[in-house]
């Protein structure tokens, strides 16, 4: 099976080879054959026309992928895209940019890569005609097939050819074609960089899209109260910890209750989130009315509010940096073995800066705020950071 797949890949690297070889002749040719005025014609004066504006989101393909582009093969890829920026809209609550799709041949074959304004933020192998299985957890059945991590959420898989996909399927794998693999770890990189994907356009044009449907709100509160730039900054702060915009007309509402404000992005996201809070939990731990969280140690806790909050500036000591995000990531990993929502219970004055910290470390561990809990939901200590520290 190797030895076949080995020859199959030669094989075709030895025809992108020669078509590259031809492409390069045909070129040659061309150019041998051009007198000397359409040479001149050829090589026109540097214009603005030249600069090739950055794409916001681009998606680069391998030769072997084309195919998944191309509709007249049967390829589904670029309505899978249309589906997944429908429903990043739906759920997140703004229309991401367009995704710009060319090939690039000097990537590997079978590869593909997804960049944010010309910066490479994933990227990926996929098989046209394979097929992944995706081990969730719990499957035991060795499958025939090459092994690798699904690309969206690391977990382990198998490309494997259709013979094989019904006993994955009945052995617990989930199963997904080469076109799903792409259009989900675009979608997963779209959700993981919503704060970067909305710029000043989208943010504009949200604002557009409320004035439709609360045309005196705004006019009270943008730009008269708050500008579209601290607008911006506010709803980045948001979507970078993961809070969804989609009733941004609350956002807006709340903005109106507190002139005060007006030009502190931070202090206009803590107001938004207690504001949101009954959402935010929501997001985390759907309908559960008794939710589980991980509490920092009390002594902990004061060391760390004392740092993060002193006159001097925020300043925590190196090792207990280290140990506190180390813990956090051990603990929200334990928390979401057993199924429960990873989720950091803190006083509300080290809640934002918290958040900052333990991201790199704990990418899906929430932080939440004493007054970011309704009234309505009571809560579990299920872990404690520092017990022992």
């Amino acid at each position: 099976g190797s030895l076949l797949r080995y020859l199959a890949d030669e094989r075709g690297a030895i025809g992108y080879g020669a078509w590259k070889l031809h492409r390069k002749e045909q070129a040659v040719e061309a150019a041998k054959t051009m007198t000397k005025e359409e040479k001149r014609e050829a090589n026109p004066e540097a214009t603005w026309d030249d600069l090739i504006p950055i794409d916001t989101l681009g998606l680069e393909v391998g030769y072997r992928l084309i195919t998944l582009v191309d509709a007249q093969r049967g390829g589904d890829l670029l309505a899978r895209i249309k589906g997944v920026r429908k429903k990043f809209a739906q759920d997140v609550g703004f229309l991401p940019p367009p995704v710009h799709i060319r090939d690039n041949l000097d990537l590997k074959p079978s590869m593909y890569r997804v960049s944010l304004r010309g910066a490479v933020v994933g990227e990926g192998e996929a098989f046209p005609g394979m097929h992944l299985a995706i081990n969730p957890g719990g499957a035991t059945q060795q499958l025939i097939g090459t092994k690798t991590s699904d690309p969206a959420f690391g977990l382990p898989a198998v490309w494997i050819d259709e013979r094989q996909r019904e006993l994955a399927q009945m052995s617990g794998f989930t199963v997904v074609d080469c076109s799903t693999v792409v259009a989900t770890h675009l979608s997963h990189l779209m959700q993981v960089n919503a704060a970067r994907l909305l710029g000043r356009v989208e943010t504009q044009s949200l604002v557009e899209h409320v004035t439709k449907l609360a045309p005196k709100l705004i006019e009270d509160v943008i730009p008269k109260m708050v500008g579209i730039a601290t607008l911006q900054k506010l709803l980045q702060l948001l979507l970078d910890e993961g809070v969804h915009i989609r009733d941004v007309r609350s956002i807006i509402e709340c903005l109106a209750e507190y002139p005060a404000a007006a030009n502190d992005p931070q202090q206009l996201a803590a107001l938004v989130r207690m504001h949101l809070a009954p959402a935010i939990v929501q997001q985390i731990y759907g309908p559960a009315k008794e939710l589980d969280v991980i509490a920092l140690d009390p002594g902990l806790e004061r060391l760390v509010t004392q740092a993060l909050t002193s006159p001097h500036g925020a300043a925590l000591d190196p090792g207990v940096t280290e140990t506190l995000a180390k813990s956090a990531a051990d603990s929200a990993r334990s928390q979401e073995d057993i199924g429960v929502p990873a989720c950091l219970l803190v006083p509300d004055l080290i809640r934002a800066p918290m958040a900052r910290l333990l991201k790199r470390a704990a990418p899906r561990l929430k932080v939440l705020g004493h007054s970011e809990i309704p009234e309505t939901h009571s809560i579990r200590i299920a872990s404690v950071i520092g017990a022992t520290a």
